[in-house]
């Protein structure tokens, strides 16, 4: 009972916090996204250290490959989260735009307004950088939000939250907008979970099981961010040089994060002309081929692939690779095996570009590009919180409007409902 208390009393003193900061100016917002640069940066040495016990008990305790290159703040991560703080302070604040204004027959004016969401609750896996981005998104939206990282990346987000904390006194926030929780007991989540008197929203982000664990168990609304099983079709007019260099970047620019490409198809008539280089390249960088039997006939290094390899998130130097006959059936395997997460055609047939767009219905869809654009900051969004892989309410990476719902506005001079 006692941690029950405690999550509750840090739920409390979010939904308090919350109410102040939805109607915080923006100067002030964007002083605590600015001085949080500035503090993070000035403590760098000593974060980084507490990543890297981290990562070394993480490797000690035997946890998976994959999951421990997330952890890592290291080189360009921290640059990118330093720079998404600053970003997000230069976008403009969504909270109090007013659009759809109209004026009814009687002369009644109607809008719409955004307005926060109140308390978000963010539970996540390894990435400690997803605690900077999350914060900085909530409170620039005008929510307050409460952080549980995965255990294995315990110390960094404590320090990283320390920090935020800090950062929220000298700016005139009140620190209790941005809460973690400060324990890597389990049950925490769930006494978290039953906190909808207090949390508006759920935002998992990791794997399978915790996706499903926070659908199944939360009393509070979810906003699910699901496998990323992420699809290139390479249609009949691909260019040979440009798919090999879209698949390269999809698959290796950084392999454990869910926009990282695991299902390779190819038009049956372009699989002789394309597939031979484009699989030879990854092969050489050490990528594991698992291909159909036409894959294999076409690239003789390729291993068989099962039918689990089609909706595997591999998050690793592993390929799936499949000769489809045409569009119709590689827009039918995405459908069947994929995410809904991000999916890509390489042609030069606007024809089929068209159809692509219009027919795969997955948060991002794009034509010749790197799936690695399915990314907040990639697209201008600052940071994002996560990838939606729900349709409701919001779909694909997350910025500030997703963080925010709209109110109606009526300005009337006196109208009367007779």
């Amino acid at each position: 009972m006692e941690l029950k208390r405690q999550i509750e009393a840090l739920c409390q003193k979010a939904q308090t916090a919350g109410r102040i900061l939805a109607a915080v100016p923006t100067g002030t917002k964007n002083a605590w996204l600015l001085g949080a640069a500035e503090r993070l940066e000035a403590v760098r040495e000593t974060i980084l250290a507490a990543n890297r016990q981290d990562i070394a008990e993480a490797e000690e305790k035997g946890v998976a490959t994959p999951m421990v290159r997330r952890l890592s703040l290291e080189g360009g991560k921290w640059e990118d989260m330093i720079d998404g703080l600053r970003q997000i302070a230069r976008l403009p604040d969504p909270v109090g735009q007013i659009s759809e204004m109209q004026v009814r027959p009687n002369g009644l004016r109607v809008g719409r307004m955004r307005i926060p969401l109140g308390v978000i609750g963010m539970i996540y896996e390894s990435r400690p950088n997803v605690t900077v981005d999350a914060a900085a998104l909530c409170v620039k939206a005008g929510n307050a939000v409460i952080l549980r990282g995965g255990s294995e990346a315990f110390h960094s987000n404590q320090a990283l939250g320390a920090e935020l904390r800090a950062a929220a006194a000298d700016a005139g926030l009140p620190e209790d907008a941005i809460g973690l929780l400060p324990t890597t007991d389990r049950k925490a989540i769930d006494h978290l979970l039953r906190m909808d008197r207090y949390v508006d929203l759920m935002i998992p982000r990791g794997g399978s099981a915790l996706i499903q664990k926070v659908m199944r168990d939360s009393s509070i609304p979810v906003l699910a961010h699901d496998e990323g099983i992420c699809h290139i079709f390479l249609d009949a007019s691909a260019d040979v040089e440009m798919a090999a260099e879209i698949v390269r970047d999809s698959k290796l620019r950084q392999m454990a994060v869910c926009n990282g490409l695991e299902t390779l198809l190819c038009h049956r008539s372009a699989a002789p002309r394309v597939l031979p280089e484009v699989l030879k390249r990854l092969h050489e960088e050490g990528v594991e081929i698992r291909g159909c039997d036409e894959t294999r006939e076409v690239f003789s290094e390729a291993i068989s692939a099962c039918e689990a390899d089609w909706s595997a998130e591999y998050l690793d130097k592993i390929l799936a690779v499949k000769v489809v006959d045409d569009l119709d059936a590689a827009v039918a395997h995405v459908q069947r095996f994929g995410s809904e997460h991000t999916d890509v055609i390489v042609t030069n047939d606007y024809a089929s570009s068209q159809e692509w767009v219009r027919r795969v219905n997955s948060s991002t869809v794009g034509v010749n590009c790197s799936t690695a654009f399915a990314d907040g900051f990639r697209l201008g969004l600052g940071a994002e919180i996560g990838v939606s892989t729900s349709k409701l309410h919001a779909f694909g990476p997350m910025g500030l409007e997703g963080l925010t719902t709209r109110k109606f506005v009526l300005f009337g001079d006196g109208q009367l409902r007779e």
